[in-house]
């Protein structure tokens, strides 16, 4: 137990026979953008045997299809004390992905490299992306960030068609707990203009012993630089939802960070997640998201990344009202994110002249 606290990437489920889950996403993009993929494999330990059961859910995001392969709970397994999970003859650990996916509308078949991959920043005291909230063993739901960003080398085979992934990209973070939280949204990029750049984005309602309170997780990656936006370190956030928009503005002393996400409203698709003692499909994932970042110099009132992302990943879940939260920041910005864009057509605005 205290080595996967300290390593959060590891399996935590083998002592737990119930009331338990636990799952990796893996979202790769070739260098095109024309495949979007997440694999998400895992397992559920439901209350009664007929329940329990491994899992590998594929998130097809530029054909808009999703895929729940169920398994018999024997067919998952975790290398003690090394990320390294297998479901079905499908592996996956911090380094590679191994496939090997005979569905009847998706068979994919590869190994894919994960060279110098990215870890959020941690220590001793402060444990993975969620810090010490890992000391704690009653909390419904949990989250790490494994991967911030990392390069794709090798080929996979999709319905008999051989595509490239060298020169791409992959994220990895993972879940774990009793339960999905009772409202989140979910916002990740790692496909800028500028290599090496990626954003994490997590946001949602927590209980905690006799109450709640909306936790966040925002890791931010740019010109070599980590940025941390989150509950643990005090920072301070303002979501506000604009139509179809979430406008998300996370702030502390020294840096402020704006995020826009967009994504086409066919582009989402049904996702499976944990829910009273079964998985259940509600989680709304897509894989097309259009994602603006602007991230500023307070002292320096300066502007030090601005930047798209067109092949984001955006995730909404439970009662959206429950983490909506207004904290206005009220100091003027001077980018008006969606206003003043460097792509103007990508968000169809108007930029300010």
């Amino acid at each position: 137990m205290l080595r996967s606290i300290f390593n959060p990437d590891l399996y935590h489920g083998h002592n737990r026979h119930s009331n338990f889950f636990e799952g990796w996403y893996f979202k790769i993009i070739d260098p095109s953008e024309e495949y979007r993929f997440a694999f998400i494999p895992g397992i559920f330990k439901g209350k009664t045997p007929d329940t329990t059961h491994s899992f590998l859910q594929i998130v097809d995001g530029s054909a808009i299809k999703y895929h729940y392969l169920r398994y018999d709970g024997s067919a998952f397994s975790a290398k003690p004390g090394r990320f390294d999970i297998s479901v079905a003859g499908n592996r996956f650990s911090l380094e590679q992905l191994s496939l090997s996916i005979d569905h009847e509308e998706k068979n994919i078949s590869g190994t894919l490299t994960l060279n110098e991959p990215v870890k959020w920043p941690d220590s001793i005291f402060s444990p993975g992306s969620m810090g010490y909230y890992n000391f704690l063993t009653f909390m419904q739901c949990y989250s790490q960030v494994c991967c911030l960003d990392a390069t794709l080398s090798g080929t996979l085979e999709i319905n008999g068609q051989s595509v490239d992934f060298t020169g791409g990209s992959a994220y990895i973070e993972k879940n774990w707990g009793r339960d999905f939280p009772y409202g989140w949204i979910w916002v990740q990029a790692n496909n800028f203009s500028r290599t090496g750049t990626s954003l994490s984005c997590s946001i949602g309602h927590i209980p905690f012993l006799f109450t709640s309170f909306r936790g966040f997780l925002i890791g931010f990656l740019a010109n070599g630089i980590f940025y941390e936006f989150t509950t643990m370190n005090k920072s301070k956030v303002d979501i506000v939802r604009e139509g179809e928009h979430y406008l998300i503005t996370a702030w502390n002393k020294k840096h402020l960070l704006q995020i826009r996400s967009l994504a086409p409203k066919g582009s989402f698709v049904l996702c499976n997640a944990p829910r009273e003692n079964n998985m259940q499909p509600f989680v709304e994932e897509s894989l097309q998201g259009r994602v603006e970042v602007l991230l500023m110099d307070l002292k320096q009132n300066q502007v030090i990344f601005h930047d798209f992302s067109s092949s984001g990943g955006i995730e909404y879940g439970g009662r959206q009202e429950l983490v909506l939260i207004r904290q206005k920041y009220t100091q003027p910005v001077p980018v008006q994110l969606g206003r003043a864009c460097p792509n103007p057509i990508l968000y169809k605005c108007k930029t300010n002249k």
